[in-house]
């Protein structure tokens, strides 16, 4: 069938074909056998005529295909296509550690099989348009790993980000492939029996705070991070935690009491702490006591006929008694838990504090937080960060994966029916908490964790946070995830708006239709070792076809994903039965 080579390029080869083409040839993998004996595979792209176009894609060495070639074969080598066996190198063999989720129409339906470390040991991208089988296959993909012979992932811990609820019909009934298997969901939605999501607020660093409080400026990173700090000791409620309340008040009330204000101003501003902050000592009934009298707070503040405090020495030395240099530098060591409304009232501590509120050029600042942070306490996210009991992180997520003794192999956090900038901050303090939880494991990569990001392109974008915290957690996640067990699937039909940074590091793809030419465009760009030919290929995609390629494939190859039993409820609105009525009616 195969004449001669007739040209040889640095990416492939042009072969005559000797008579009528019989087969269909596109897609179909030949094999180069030169006089050393080498074995170069290449794939069929193009027919014209008598001539077929092929691209060299790796050798068959040892018995095994290698990825990739060294040098081209001899215009003199051998043509014959890929025997039975040798396919198997191409599709993939039925052995332990790999699975399938589809055939290859190539080959007359073959089951394509990967390699299950690689596939989920690595960062995994799901791209193509609406409609295109994006959600059917990762369903499909999921479903398979816990249905394939002789392998139990009852330690997986997978987490599904599901902004519309689409994938828990497709795994409610996981434990009747395994009863050791099981699923569960936490929702925002307030519509439904399921678990509510509540994440302790404790568990928030700065950096979860700022994007929850929407903080645009970097020097509002400080007023949060005093706000934390005096959170926390508060929280402890003990002697100290007092003590520190006092010494606050008291500083900032000395730094108005010998200010160059007039003594009407001096009083207005002191008495203006009281409105947010207060302790028994300080407040406006707190007693003073004198040489042989008291006096209430406010009575000291009384001004005479010469413009001066009646009890200015008597005051003074009371406010001055409660501060102390000591606890300048005191940092607590462990906290309890606190609430949102903790957080308000340090906040109110920190700004008088730090003089935020009578700096003209930190005002604006220190009310956008606080207003920001009220309005959260008001909000109905404020659910979300509301927790019974004290507890940790380990502690935390275990009780995520792990209740009444049941191991819960995938866990479905359901972003339903809450704003998108509201869901991207959740979706960010999750990823940030298990990802520092990782990354202190004594024994690395002993805890994997599985985050399967559905409508990716709305929490993973390029440059975003970076000039206010300096940097990105799903950046972070993608550069240094790997090695810790903190893996991405990102699921997207906007593959131009994802992160270029996170993108640069998957390591396995799999692409459905895609056809805007903006993300077509950007796929050829960003994928890393994607080929123009891979990049027209899934044009033609029809749905549930996908074009597969990455580290746990043998090559780039075109399976049809084998349908998800149950399925995600990913399907379109029925309008001609949702709109029809009977005649009769």
């Amino acid at each position: 069938m195969f004449e001669k080579i007739v040209y040889i390029s640095d990416h492939g080869a042009h072969i005559k074909v000797q008579g009528e083409i019989q087969v269909n040839l596109i897609n179909q993998h030949l094999v180069f056998v030169d006089e050393a004996n080498r074995q170069v595979v290449s794939e069929v792209e193009y027919v014209h005529d008598d001539i077929v176009e092929t691209r060299f894609i790796g050798e068959i060495i040892g018995g095994k295909f290698q990825g990739g070639i060294i040098s081209k074969p001899s215009l003199t080598s051998k043509i014959r296509f890929l025997d039975e066996n040798e396919t198997l190198m191409i599709t993939g063999a039925n052995e332990y550690g790999n699975m399938t989720i589809g055939v290859s129409p190539f080959y007359n339906n073959k089951p394509v099989y990967m390699s299950i470390n690689n596939i989920f040991s690595n960062h995994l991208t799901v791209l193509g348009n609406s409609g295109s089988g994006k959600s059917y296959g990762t369903t499909s993909l999921l479903q398979s790993v816990f249905k394939t012979p002789n392998f139990y992932p009852y330690k997986a811990t997978m987490i599904i980000f599901d902004n519309n609820g689409e994938y828990i019909n497709a795994f409610n009934n996981l434990n009747e492939i395994n009863p050791n298997y099981h699923f569960k969901v936490i929702t925002t939605s307030s519509y439904n029996n399921y678990e509510k999501l509540s994440i302790p607020i404790w568990l928030l660093n700065i950096d979860d705070l700022a994007l929850l409080l929407k903080v645009d400026k970097v020097s509002q990173l400080t007023l949060l991070e005093r706000m934390l700090k005096l959170t926390r000791i508060f929280s402890l409620n003990d002697e100290t935690s007092y003590k520190y309340k006092n010494h606050i008040i008291a500083k900032a009330m000395l730094q108005i009491f010998y200010s160059n204000k007039m003594p009407g101003t001096k009083r207005n501003d002191i008495f203006a702490i009281f409105n947010t902050c207060t302790t028994n000592e300080f407040n406006m009934e707190a007693e003073v006591q004198g040489a042989g009298y008291t006096r209430k707070f406010r009575e000291c503040f009384n001004v005479d006929s010469q413009g001066n405090f009646t009890e200015s020495i008597l005051v003074s030395q009371y406010i001055a008694s409660f501060v102390d240099p000591n606890l300048d530098n005191y940092e607590p060591t462990t906290y309890n838990k606190y609430t949102l409304e903790d957080l308000e009232k340090a906040l109110n501590f920190t700004l008088i504090s730090e003089n935020w509120l009578d700096n003209d050029n930190t005002y604006g600042e220190a009310i956008a937080v606080k207003v920001r942070l009220h309005s959260l306490i008001i909000s109905e996210v404020k659910k979300f960060f509301e927790y019974p009991n004290f507890i940790g992180v380990e502690e935390y997520l275990s009780s995520l994966v792990i209740q009444n003794g049941q191991k819960y192999q995938l866990l479905n956090i359901n972003l339903e029916d809450i704003d998108d900038s509201v869901a991207k901050v959740i979706v960010k303090i999750f990823s940030r908490i298990i990802f520092e939880y990782t990354k202190g494991l004594q024994n690395r990569a002993s805890i994997p964790f599985n985050l399967i990001v559905e409508e990716a392109h709305r929490y993973i974008k390029s440059g975003e946070d970076i000039d206010l915290l300096g940097y990105n957690i799903f950046d972070r996640i993608a550069k240094e995830g790997r090695k810790y067990g903190i893996l991405l699937t990102l699921i997207s039909q906007r593959p131009v708006e994802l992160s270029e940074t996170v993108m640069s590091q998957c390591a396995n793809f799999l692409i459905f239709k895609t056809t805007h030419p903006r993300d077509i465009e950007y796929i050829g760009k960003m994928v890393p070792n994607i080929t123009e030919e891979i990049v027209e290929k899934q044009k033609a995609l029809q749905p549930g076809y996908c074009l597969c390629f990455g580290s746990a494939f043998k090559v780039p190859i075109i399976l049809k994903v084998t349908a998800p039993n149950p399925v995600p409820s990913s399907d379109n609105c029925n309008v001609l039965k949702t709109w029809t009525v009977s005649e009769n009616k």
